[in-house]
């Protein structure tokens, strides 16, 4: 089921998105010519915030600005901590803009576990910054807003919390653009979108530039596409670190793991993290207090998959850090063995 999701979210997003809901009947009748998504289209939902404040979804959330907004719950193992990671590097690629001209909200859609506090501790376990949002509220209510927004599939999450729509939804309710998103979108993109497309997209671009100019691209690897659609989230991989993007991973650099972690340990640590959670083993429990308590998701990966995902990260670790300068690897074990392999 988490495959099905996954593939779908995904779908979604080369799809480019392309969602106009001004297709549907009697829409455009209830609202002004110039968008017809206004209060008329939107419920005034009310919710309450992780600081415990009431607030209107129409009204407070989303009238007149630039908005994500996602359903989570925090006892999920698996998405929706990968969303959450995810829009935490969006985040901090837009910077103060996030609450002044982009606004983050995760709703949750298991109201009667998330409490005002539960939220709170699940936004500083990610290290959450000001201008993101998580809500609660009345489980019929946020069902029905679901509806409206296009994240409610029937069949799938009716009543079974563990599987549920991943998709994402952004947009600009002044303007009446909107789209929805995969989770597991790549950050820049994601965050260009929110702070350039819907703030500016009647604007010509002042940039011009030549397809001749274009970098040459690279086809990627199965190994390389699951690391960057499902462990980038959380994780850097040495070049692609904190010092070249800026973004700080929920979890450790992974450039050397597969030389500082045996084999058997890591396959089975990709394969079933929960259950090695559960069974308390002490690498897996370090880890895991080392990175502010937030678990490792089980992904749901096949033996192949975690083959390949492997084999990439010792291809990257060897052309990175060949083997001459092991030396050099080993004077840095006592920083990078701390980190380890969290994959969360």
């Amino acid at each position: 089921m988490f495959q099905m999701l996954r593939n779908a979210a995904i779908a979604v997003t080369v799809s480019m998105n392309a969602v106009v809901w001004g297709s549907l009947p009697g829409v455009a009748a209830e609202a002004p010519p110039a968008t017809p998504w206004g209060q008329a289209f939107f419920p005034n939902t009310v919710l309450i915030n992780q600081d415990e404040q009431p607030v209107h979804f129409y009204e407070d959330l989303i009238k007149g600005k630039v908005v994500v907004v996602n359903f989570i719950f925090t006892s999920c193992t698996d998405s929706c901590p990968l969303e959450t990671a995810r829009l935490r590097q969006v985040q901090r690629l837009l910077g103060d803009r996030v609450g002044r001209d982009v606004f983050f909200y995760s709703i949750s859609i298991d109201p009667q576990t998330d409490t005002p506090a539960v939220l709170k501790q699940y936004a500083a376990k990610f290290k959450v910054a000001p201008g993101w949002q998580f809500l609660t509220g009345n489980e019929d209510d946020i069902v029905e807003l679901r509806r409206k927004l296009g994240l409610f599939i029937e069949g799938v999450d009716n009543g079974r919390s563990t599987d549920h729509n991943l998709s994402l939804i952004v947009g600009n309710q002044a303007t009446g653009r909107w789209m929805k998103a995969s989770p597991f979108e790549n950050p820049y993109i994601l965050a260009d979108q929110l702070g350039n497309s819907l703030q500016n997209w009647k604007l010509a671009s002042a940039h011009q530039d030549s397809y001749a100019n274009a970098p040459e691209v690279r086809a990627p690897g199965l190994g390389e596409q699951i690391f960057r659609t499902r462990c980038s989230a959380c994780h850097t991989l040495g070049h692609e670190g904190e010092e070249a993007t800026g973004l700080r991973g929920v979890g450790p650099d992974l450039l050397g793991v597969t030389r500082q972690r045996e084999g058997a340990w890591l396959g089975r640590w990709l394969k079933e993290p929960d259950v090695m959670l559960a069974e308390k083993d002490p690498l897996a429990m370090s880890l895991y207090e080392a990175y502010n308590k937030v678990a490792m998701p089980n992904l749901r990966m096949a033996d192949n998959d975690i083959a390949e995902v492997v084999r990439y990260l010792q291809e990257e670790t060897d052309r990175q850090q060949p083997l001459a300068h092991r030396a050099g690897d080993e004077a840095h074990a006592g920083h990078a063995g701390h980190e380890g392999h969290h994959m969360q």
